[in-house]
Parts: structure tokens; C-alpha cells; sequence
């Protein structure tokens, strides 16, 4: 196999297991790290002792880890991506991270001769199992277009946003934007049922008027029906990049006045013990301090 079709991936969980699996069963070699055991084997891909061991057997290394407080050691760790990596090298980090970090570690990899390319993603659990994610890239733009390659079994658009920390920029704002539907949408729904609304027709109307959101058109069509969509962002992790929104704004002189409502969200769900389970839960969390409400089921449900 041509070394053009290999690749190394670091951190293969709800979404870089997804991805991982897309390219393989495309063709290509993937060389795999991953903390948990069984996880790389589970997905097809070469196991590896290490993320320089990943390093060490592909060009083209990519990553979906949670934040950048776990990107960074494995990068630039003892063991890290830029122990094993070689000159002309492409690290692709394809998680939710912090712009500030991103641009550190850009300028690190560049002096190593490393070419490195923030590349948030978009589109969920169910868009990474279709090969049709969004990709929202940082960095180098000939370095972008000499991987071209790589996209083609997990992603259908790729935006290059500009300068390192960019791509890392544009899924921060998503994502905020993301949080607030949800939460928002969540509660809506709660508020409905109580009032004794039929779930299925409030959609229909929100989704044809002035409220219609992602929330409303993609997420809760199937809540109502008791699918919860398992295996996405969890609501942890949608907490932690309402954070990071913040600290990104904070940065850039912008009040953050909408971030008290999601914050207040997924605050409540992670305290009655949903923050590790798919973010759409918080819909149940605010169910619970509502007398025990569920969108799902029967009115009486």
C-alpha cells in the first residue's frame, strides 16, 4: 500500500473510532493509539504502543482527543506526535481545543519542521458513521491541500478558515451556538409537555416558524420517539466547550451574555449525573426538576 494511504490516529472514541473505521474500510493502513484497551483493535486499525510510536509509521497523523489539557502531552509529551514525527510530517488535530493552545503548538511543530493543521469537525456521531462531517480547518493552506486525500472517506466540505487557531476559532462558535439550541430547545420541549402539548405536532410548528433550530430539526424528532442518538458529545464535554467559548471571547474583548443559560444546562445535568452521557440528556435533567417530565412516550409519560 502507498504511503499516500497511511495514517495515524490518536484518540479513537465516539468520534475518532468513527472516523478510524471509515478509513479503513476505505483502504487505508491506519496505525492506532488509544489509552483503552481493545479500542484501536475494535475499529480495524494497527495498535501502537504510543502516540510516537503512531508517529513513527505514517506522515499524515491525526487526532480527536477531548481538549487541549490531553492534546498537549500528546504531542508534545515525552512519547508525544512530535517525539516520533519527522520532518515534513502533517499533524491534523481534530478536536475541540483551545485556539491559544493550538497556536503554541503550531509554532512548536514548525520548528521541528512539523506541518500542523487545526481541523475542527463537525456533524455529530451520526455524520462521522456516513464518511459526510464538516471540517473546519487552521493552518498552513498548501499544507491543508497536500492531505486532500485523507477527507475523502469522513467528510463532504472542507472550509479553510486561515491561520493556526482558526479552525479551532469557527468550531468554538459553532459549538457555543450548538449549546444554546440545545439547551434552549430542551426546556421548550419540557415547558410543552407540561402544558400538555402533543410533542410530535410542537415540533412540527417550532419547525416552521421563527424557533426552528438544528435542535428542533435534527436532534429532537428523535428524542420524542425515546432515541437519545447515544454515542455523541457528551454533556461534559459540551460544558467544557461552552468554556472554552468563553475564554476565546473573553480574549477577544466580546461579552459572553448568553452563556449562563447552557452553562446553567448542562451545570444541572452533570450534577444529577448525566455529564457523561450524550449531551441531548440535559433535556431529561431539566425533565427532573420538573416534576419528573419525559418528552418521550405518552402525554402521562
Amino acid at each position: 500500500m502507498s504511503e499516500q494511504r497511511t495514517v495515524g490516529f490518536v484518540g479513537l472514541g465516539n468520534m475518532g473510532g468513527r472516523m478510524t473505521r471509515r478509513l479503513v474500510d476505505a483502504g487505508f493502513e491506519v496505525h492506532g493509539f488509544d489509552p483503552r484497551p481493545g479500542a484501536v483493535e475494535a475499529v480495524g486499525a494497527a495498535p501502537a504502543g504510543s502516540p510516537a510510536e503512531v508517529a513513527g509509521r505514517a506522515q499524515v497523523l491525526l487526532m480527536s482527543l477531548p481538549d487541549s489539557k490531553v492534546v498537549e502531552p500528546v504531542v508534545r509529551g515525552a512519547d508525544g506526535l512530535l517525539a516520533g514525527a519527522s520532518a515534513g510530517a502533517t499533524i491534523v488535530d481534530l478536536s475541540t481545543a483551545s485556539p491559544a493552545s493550538t497556536e503554541r503548538l503550531y509554532a512548536e511543530a514548525a520548528a521541528q519542521g512539523v506541518r500542523y493543521i487545526d481541523a475542527g469537525i463537525s456533524g455529530g456521531a451520526a455524520a462521522a458513521e456516513k464518511g459526510v462531517l464538516t471540517i473546519m480547518a487552521g493552518g498552513d493552506a498548501e499544507a491543508l491541500a497536500g492531505i486532500e486525500w485523507v477527507w475523502s472517506p469522513i467528510a463532504s466540505r472542507v472550509y479553510h478558515l486561515g491561520a493556526a487557531g482558526a479552525g479551532h476559532t469557527a468550531k468554538l462558535l459553532n459549538n457555543f451556538l450548538n449549546a444554546v439550541s440545545l439547551a434552549a430547545t430542551a426546556e421548550v420541549m419540557v415547558a410543552g409537555r407540561k402544558a400538555g402539548l402533543d410533542m410530535v405536532q410542537l415540533l412540527d410548528v417550532l419547525n416552521s416558524s421563527s424557533g426552528v433550530n438544528f435542535a428542533t430539526q435534527n436532534r429532537f424528532p428523535n428524542i420524542v420517539r425515546g432515541d437519545y442518538m447515544e454515542g455523541g458529545l457528551t454533556g461534559r464535554l459540551m460544558t467544557k466547550d461552552v468554556a472554552l467559548y468563553v475564554d476565546l471571547v473573553g480574549r477577544l474583548g466580546v461579552p459572553a451574555l448568553n452563556a449562563s443559560g447552557p452553562l446553567a444546562s448542562f451545570g444541572l445535568a452533570e450534577n444529577l449525573g448525566y455529564g457523561d452521557q450524550i449531551s441531548n440528556r440535559v433535556v431529561d435533567a431539566i425533565g427532573d426538576v420538573s416534576g419528573g417530565v419525559r418528552v418521550h412516550g405518552s402525554k402521562e409519560g
